[in-house]
């Protein structure tokens, strides 16, 4: 008898849980805004990435330098995404899965804090699929596992200087209905890509925010100077001052090719002019 008492009192605790659940969906939480919700992690977030969180841009660029919190700002934009519209689709996609699972890491480090308010019904490395019908997947910068999503709310591009031309041409169409928000963010890799193209001639459209390691208040400046002594200058301005670098082996620099370009002379070959 003691026995089946217990088994009835699991029943009667699994039975109230869900109960509380139910009541919970039925009253959706008061939503934050993303800031609001940074504040009740314990985020002291900067002005930059205050700005970032409440812009209404739906193209955002980061060009970052490392370690000044561009994965803490858009884990924030996931995490509020999920959690306070729900039936949200949210995809983060990297060059490689480990760097996909380590954003999404940093995502569930966070939701752990918000849980109550949106439980979760899948709760993996590479998926967080909430109860309020919401999903973030982390996914690699391949197209064979990207094809199959539609209507995404939010995309976000992790290390999006090296996620190549083809992958990014065949995400946006993703956000065509949706009007989703897509947000790359990455230090610079080279005076090449669709990453460098829209940051230095991408048209109004796209809010870009730069921190290079010396806006960062949590690097000291004198690590930095050491630094720059350690590596060589050509490292630490792409790696800390967010400077599109030609790749170290060209044999010309791209400012003095496109110095030597002459919109005035006709091309020898190709087009067609007047006799």
């Amino acid at each position: 008898m003691p026995t089946g008492l217990a088994t009835y009192e699991r029943q009667a605790a699994a039975i109230a849980r869900e109960v509380r659940l139910l009541r919970q969906e039925a009253s959706p939480p008061a939503v934050r805004s993303a800031v609001q919700l940074a504040g009740d992690l314990g985020l002291a977030l900067d002005p930059r990435q205050r700005y970032v969180l409440t812009t209404a841009a739906r193209d955002i660029l980061l060009l970052c330098a490392r370690q000044t919190g561009k994965s803490t700002v858009a884990g924030i934009l996931a995490l509020h995404q999920a959690v306070y519209v729900p039936g949200s689709l949210v995809l983060v996609v990297s060059p490689s899965e480990r760097q996909s699972k380590r954003l999404l890491r940093t995502v569930r480090r966070h939701y752990g804090a918000v849980r109550a308010l949106a439980p979760a019904v899948t709760e993996g490395q590479l998926t967080l699929e909430l109860r309020n019908g919401s999903e973030i997947h982390a996914l690699p910068g391949s197209e064979a596992t990207l094809r199959g999503f539609a209507d995404v709310d939010l995309l976000i591009l992790d290390e999006a200087a090296r996620i190549a031309d083809a992958l990014y041409s065949s995400v946006r169409p993703m956000l065509a209905i949706s009007r989703g928000m897509l947000v790359g963010l990455s230090t610079p890799f080279g005076r090449r890509g669709w990453f460098h193209r829209e940051w230095d001639d991408g048209g109004p459209s796209w809010h870009r925010a730069k921190v290079t390691a010396w806006d960062c208040p949590r690097i000291s400046r004198e690590w930095l100077e050491q630094e720059r002594a350690r590596i060589g200058s050509w490292w630490f301005e792409q790696e800390f001052e967010c400077v599109f670098k030609d790749a170290i082996d060209s044999f010309f620099r791209g400012e003095d090719i496109e110095a030597a370009i002459d919109p005035d002379v006709r091309p020898l070959f190709g087009g067609s002019h007047a006799a």
